[in-house]
């Protein structure tokens, strides 16, 4: 089959296209490749993909409706996978916009690319950060997200009305994933297990927000990428059972589902910064800083939907993530 990977050049699109290509797929992937994070990261993630003849690279923006629209009628391909958005909570309160063009407009030229060059089944990233005020543990997806905390948050959520509404429209089949604190080798630098290891070795002072007391359901990518690839070879359907006097924020009379993916286990952070440091034999300098706006104390996802749909649950436990990790940034940086 033919897959559109969007965001390949990121964290989770590089990964999601190799596990396609190893299983013998092609893979078209776009990415605009811009400076949020270490560019050559980037680059490097993409040098490993062009190593297979199956593989070919756009170097566009989603927000380029002439150019995303071409690569579908050139391209015709059979399955989407939208990974590409602006992320990260906090820089939302700095630069709002770009999440606008990005997770909005950027998400309006794929669904209007599905809308008129018809696929087998478009997968979207959406965001545990979408359950925001909800304190209801663990998070399920019959909750309700009436509260996002953060711009991106509100964007993720919005993207999944967006995707309702054209499935609904238009019967195309649409699932969205809400992905739990993603983590692991070629992991973004931003996220905090990228940003602790780097910090410790060099001996910089970590900041530790919430005084320590966050909990995260941590879930490493390969439990992320194997969810993903199920649900994507499970076409999304309609639940003729569903009722709108008791709606099911879940499932829909469109072809339309909802998942959550996350390890179903959460980690408190000292813990998460003692396994960092046992991995690296160095004790960190902390610097313990409040709740920042836009967080959350805890996320816990429940993950039975996504058992029930493709049997499966995510499983790498947090010592064995970590571990890899470390050995996968040393190796990286030569450490």
């Amino acid at each position: 089959m033919k897959f559109f990977v969007t965001g390949t050049a990121g964290f989770i699109g590089f990964h999601t296209s190799q596990y396609l290509l190893d299983r013998g797929d092609t893979v078209v992937g776009v990415d605009n490749l811009n400076d949020y994070y270490d560019l050559s990261l980037k680059e490097a993630r993409l040098s490993l993909l062009k190593k297979n003849d199956e593989f070919s690279f756009h170097k566009i923006d989603i927000i380029d409706k002439k150019s995303i629209d071409a690569i579908f009628k050139s391209e015709s391909p059979d399955y989407i996978i939208h990974l590409a958005a602006q992320a990260g909570v906090r820089y939302s309160l700095e630069n709002p916009y770009a999440y606008i063009d990005s997770n909005i407009m950027g998400f309006m030229n794929i669904l209007e690319a599905c809308r008129y060059n018809p696929v087998k089944h478009l997968v979207f990233a959406s965001s545990s950060s979408v359950y925001g005020a909800n304190t209801q543990m663990p998070y399920s997806v019959n909750h309700n997200v009436d509260h996002p905390l953060s711009l991106y948050a509100a964007t993720k959520k919005s993207n999944e009305l967006m995707a309702h509404t054209y499935s609904s429209l238009y019967n195309i089949p649409i699932s969205g994933l809400r992905f739990f604190t993603v983590y692991g080798p070629w992991g973004r630098p931003d996220m905090a297990l990228f940003m602790f290891t780097k910090k410790i070795l060099n001996g910089d002072t970590i900041d530790v927000f919430n005084n320590g007391q966050h909990k995260r359901d941590f879930t490493y990518i390969d439990d992320i990428v194997e969810g993903v690839i199920r649900v994507s070879d499970n076409v999304a359907t309609r639940d003729f059972d569903w009722n709108g006097k008791k709606p099911n924020p879940a499932t829909s009379v469109a072809p339309y589902r909802l998942y959550n993916i996350g390890n179903h286990s959460p980690v408190e952070l000292m813990y998460f910064i003692e396994l960092i440091e046992k991995n690296l034999n160095r004790k960190a300098n902390k610097n313990y800083l409040p709740l920042q706006p836009g967080d959350v104390p805890e996320t816990y996802a429940n993950v039975e939907a996504l058992n029930e749909a493709v049997d499966y649950s995510p499983s790498t436990s947090i010592e064995i993530g970590v571990e890899r990790f470390i050995k996968w940034y040393k190796d990286y940086y030569k450490e």
